[in-house]
Protein backbone atom coordinates (compact mmCIF):
# COMPACT_ATOMS: atom_id res chain seq x y z
CA UNK A 1 0.00 0.00 0.00
CA UNK A 2 1.10 3.29 -0.67
CA UNK A 3 1.68 5.99 1.80
CA UNK A 4 0.29 9.19 1.47
CA UNK A 5 3.76 10.69 0.75
CA UNK A 6 4.46 8.47 -2.35
CA UNK A 7 1.08 9.59 -3.44
CA UNK A 8 1.78 13.38 -3.46
CA UNK A 9 5.23 12.56 -4.39
CA UNK A 10 3.81 11.21 -8.15
CA UNK A 11 2.49 14.96 -9.00
CA UNK A 12 4.80 17.33 -10.80
CA UNK A 13 6.76 19.97 -8.78
CA UNK A 14 4.10 22.68 -10.24
CA UNK A 15 1.56 20.90 -7.49
CA UNK A 16 1.73 21.98 -4.06
CA UNK A 17 2.61 18.39 -1.92
CA UNK A 18 2.65 19.35 1.49
CA UNK A 19 0.58 17.09 3.46
CA UNK A 20 -0.89 20.62 4.76
CA UNK A 21 -2.27 21.54 1.31
CA UNK A 22 -5.44 21.61 -0.36
CA UNK A 23 -4.31 18.87 -2.71
CA UNK A 24 -2.43 16.96 0.23
CA UNK A 25 -5.41 16.96 2.26
CA UNK A 26 -8.05 15.83 -1.04
CA UNK A 27 -5.50 12.84 -1.65
CA UNK A 28 -5.44 12.34 2.27
CA UNK A 29 -9.18 11.43 2.13
CA UNK A 30 -8.17 9.19 -1.04
CA UNK A 31 -5.37 7.68 0.80
CA UNK A 32 -7.55 6.98 3.80
CA UNK A 33 -10.16 5.12 1.76
CA UNK A 34 -7.54 2.90 -0.03
CA UNK A 35 -6.38 2.52 3.48
CA UNK A 36 -9.39 0.99 4.43
CA UNK A 37 -9.90 -0.95 1.20
CA UNK A 38 -6.40 -2.45 1.83
CA UNK A 39 -7.28 -3.57 5.68
CA UNK A 40 -10.39 -5.28 4.58
CA UNK A 41 -8.63 -7.43 1.58
CA UNK A 42 -5.89 -8.60 4.49
CA UNK A 43 -9.03 -9.39 6.90
CA UNK A 44 -10.54 -11.00 4.10
CA UNK A 45 -6.92 -13.08 3.46
CA UNK A 46 -6.42 -13.82 6.85
CA UNK A 47 -9.88 -15.02 7.81
CA UNK A 48 -8.92 -17.96 5.28
CA UNK A 49 -7.72 -19.37 8.26
CA UNK A 50 -9.96 -20.95 10.41
CA UNK A 51 -7.54 -19.96 13.61
CA UNK A 52 -8.32 -16.96 12.47
CA UNK A 53 -11.55 -16.37 11.30
CA UNK A 54 -14.66 -15.02 13.37
CA UNK A 55 -18.22 -15.12 13.33
CA UNK A 56 -20.41 -15.45 10.29
CA UNK A 57 -16.85 -16.56 8.47
CA UNK A 58 -16.38 -18.98 10.69
CA UNK A 59 -20.15 -20.74 9.99
CA UNK A 60 -19.54 -20.39 6.16
CA UNK A 61 -16.53 -22.53 6.43
CA UNK A 62 -19.02 -25.08 8.33
CA UNK A 63 -21.51 -25.03 6.09
CA UNK A 64 -19.12 -25.85 3.01
CA UNK A 65 -17.71 -28.91 5.51
CA UNK A 66 -21.35 -30.14 6.87
CA UNK A 67 -20.36 -28.57 10.39
CA UNK A 68 -22.93 -26.75 12.21
CA UNK A 69 -22.00 -24.57 15.34
CA UNK A 70 -24.86 -24.84 17.60
CA UNK A 71 -24.13 -22.97 20.55
CA UNK A 72 -20.23 -23.13 20.82
CA UNK A 73 -17.93 -20.13 20.73
CA UNK A 74 -15.85 -19.43 18.13
CA UNK A 75 -12.87 -20.86 20.15
CA UNK A 76 -14.89 -24.63 20.26
CA UNK A 77 -16.39 -24.16 16.92
CA UNK A 78 -12.73 -23.98 15.51
CA UNK A 79 -11.85 -27.49 17.20
CA UNK A 80 -15.37 -28.45 15.57
CA UNK A 81 -14.09 -27.30 12.06
CA UNK A 82 -10.59 -28.87 12.54
CA UNK A 83 -11.47 -32.16 13.88
CA UNK A 84 -14.67 -32.60 11.32
CA UNK A 85 -12.22 -32.24 8.81
CA UNK A 86 -9.35 -34.14 10.28
CA UNK A 87 -12.42 -36.91 10.66
CA UNK A 88 -13.33 -37.00 7.20
CA UNK A 89 -10.09 -38.19 6.00
CA UNK A 90 -9.61 -40.64 9.11
CA UNK A 91 -9.33 -44.11 8.69
CA UNK A 92 -10.04 -45.03 12.52
CA UNK A 93 -6.77 -46.78 13.16
CA UNK A 94 -4.66 -45.53 16.95
CA UNK A 95 -2.77 -43.48 14.63
CA UNK A 96 -4.97 -41.09 12.49
CA UNK A 97 -7.13 -40.72 15.81
CA UNK A 98 -4.40 -39.18 17.39
CA UNK A 99 -3.45 -37.26 14.35
CA UNK A 100 -7.31 -35.80 14.38
CA UNK A 101 -7.28 -34.88 18.19
CA UNK A 102 -3.68 -33.00 17.73
CA UNK A 103 -4.97 -31.34 14.73
CA UNK A 104 -8.12 -30.01 16.68
CA UNK A 105 -6.35 -28.90 19.70
CA UNK A 106 -3.28 -27.44 18.21
CA UNK A 107 -0.89 -29.99 19.77
CA UNK A 108 1.89 -32.24 19.19
CA UNK A 109 1.32 -35.98 18.22
CA UNK A 110 3.19 -36.65 21.45
CA UNK A 111 1.13 -35.16 23.77
CA UNK A 112 -2.04 -37.46 22.99
CA UNK A 113 -1.89 -40.94 24.30
CA UNK A 114 -4.44 -43.68 23.46
CA UNK A 115 -4.12 -47.28 24.81
CA UNK A 116 -6.55 -50.25 23.55
CA UNK A 117 -8.34 -51.98 26.16
CA UNK A 118 -8.55 -55.71 24.67
CA UNK A 119 -5.15 -56.32 26.49
CA UNK A 120 -6.50 -54.94 29.80
CA UNK A 121 -4.63 -56.59 32.95
CA UNK A 122 -8.07 -55.73 35.14
CA UNK A 123 -11.10 -54.84 32.48
CA UNK A 124 -10.36 -56.05 29.10
CA UNK A 125 -12.69 -55.09 26.76
CA UNK A 126 -12.54 -56.01 22.76
CA UNK A 127 -13.86 -53.18 20.86
CA UNK A 128 -12.91 -50.28 23.77
CA UNK A 129 -9.81 -47.72 24.05
CA UNK A 130 -8.94 -45.14 26.86
CA UNK A 131 -7.18 -41.61 26.21
CA UNK A 132 -4.46 -41.76 28.89
CA UNK A 133 -2.74 -38.30 28.22
CA UNK A 134 -5.09 -35.68 26.73
CA UNK A 135 -3.90 -32.02 27.67
CA UNK A 136 -5.87 -30.62 30.04
CA UNK A 137 -4.93 -27.10 29.34
CA UNK A 138 -5.52 -26.88 25.61
CA UNK A 139 -9.00 -28.24 26.49
CA UNK A 140 -9.04 -25.12 29.59
CA UNK A 141 -8.32 -22.74 26.84
CA UNK A 142 -11.03 -23.13 24.00
CA UNK A 143 -13.49 -23.66 26.88
CA UNK A 144 -14.66 -27.34 26.05
CA UNK A 145 -15.85 -29.62 28.89
CA UNK A 146 -14.50 -33.60 29.00
CA UNK A 147 -18.00 -34.70 28.20
CA UNK A 148 -17.68 -32.28 25.27
CA UNK A 149 -14.44 -33.66 23.93
CA UNK A 150 -15.49 -37.03 24.82
CA UNK A 151 -18.08 -36.55 21.50
CA UNK A 152 -15.44 -35.25 19.54
CA UNK A 153 -13.65 -38.90 20.04
CA UNK A 154 -16.83 -41.11 20.29
CA UNK A 155 -17.21 -39.79 16.65
CA UNK A 156 -13.83 -40.20 15.42
CA UNK A 157 -13.22 -43.92 16.27
CA UNK A 158 -14.88 -46.76 14.38
CA UNK A 159 -18.54 -47.75 14.48
CA UNK A 160 -18.70 -49.82 17.33
CA UNK A 161 -16.06 -48.53 19.64
CA UNK A 162 -16.37 -47.20 23.05
CA UNK A 163 -14.27 -44.44 24.22
CA UNK A 164 -14.04 -46.30 28.11
CA UNK A 165 -11.79 -43.79 29.57
CA UNK A 166 -10.58 -40.05 29.05
CA UNK A 167 -7.57 -39.25 31.66
CA UNK A 168 -7.02 -35.47 31.94
CA UNK A 169 -3.10 -34.97 32.25
CA UNK A 170 -1.52 -31.39 33.85
CA UNK A 171 1.75 -30.89 34.37
CA UNK A 172 2.35 -30.36 38.26
CA UNK A 173 5.21 -32.03 39.93
CA UNK A 174 5.98 -32.47 43.65
CA UNK A 175 9.35 -30.86 45.00
CA UNK A 176 12.40 -33.44 43.87
CA UNK A 177 14.20 -32.19 47.67
CA UNK A 178 12.70 -33.19 50.81
CA UNK A 179 11.36 -30.21 52.75
CA UNK A 180 12.18 -27.31 50.23
CA UNK A 181 9.82 -25.49 47.95
CA UNK A 182 10.09 -25.91 44.14
CA UNK A 183 8.41 -23.24 42.14
CA UNK A 184 8.48 -23.30 38.51
CA UNK A 185 6.41 -24.41 35.14
CA UNK A 186 5.68 -27.75 37.00
CA UNK A 187 6.09 -26.69 40.90
CA UNK A 188 3.94 -24.29 42.55
CA UNK A 189 3.35 -21.22 41.41
CA UNK A 190 4.92 -18.05 42.03
CA UNK A 191 3.06 -15.03 43.95
CA UNK A 192 2.35 -13.03 41.26
CA UNK A 193 0.75 -16.35 39.66
CA UNK A 194 2.31 -15.96 36.25
CA UNK A 195 4.42 -19.51 36.55
CA UNK A 196 3.10 -23.20 37.93
CA UNK A 197 2.03 -26.38 37.50
CA UNK A 198 -1.07 -27.47 36.30
CA UNK A 199 -3.57 -30.32 38.11
CA UNK A 200 -4.54 -32.99 35.88
CA UNK A 201 -8.61 -32.21 36.93
CA UNK A 202 -10.86 -30.43 35.22
CA UNK A 203 -13.80 -28.62 36.21
CA UNK A 204 -17.13 -29.63 34.36
CA UNK A 205 -19.97 -27.05 34.60
CA UNK A 206 -23.34 -28.36 35.10
CA UNK A 207 -24.56 -26.38 32.13
CA UNK A 208 -23.12 -28.02 28.99
CA UNK A 209 -24.77 -27.75 26.17
CA UNK A 210 -24.60 -30.97 23.32
CA UNK A 211 -22.13 -30.34 20.30
CA UNK A 212 -23.46 -30.65 16.81
CA UNK A 213 -21.57 -33.88 16.01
Amino acid sequence: MFSLKDMLRRFTDVYNKNPTSNLGKLIGILHDQLQQVNDTLDTVRDWRDIDMAQGTTLDRIGENIVQSRGSSTDEVYRVLLKSKIARNLSKTDVNTIIQVLALALDCPYSDIRIVEKYNDSSEPEPAAISLIKVPTKRLNEVGMSPLQFGQIIQKTVAAGVRVAQIELTGTFQFSSKYDQLETGPTGFADEAMTTGGTLGEVYIPGNDYPLPI
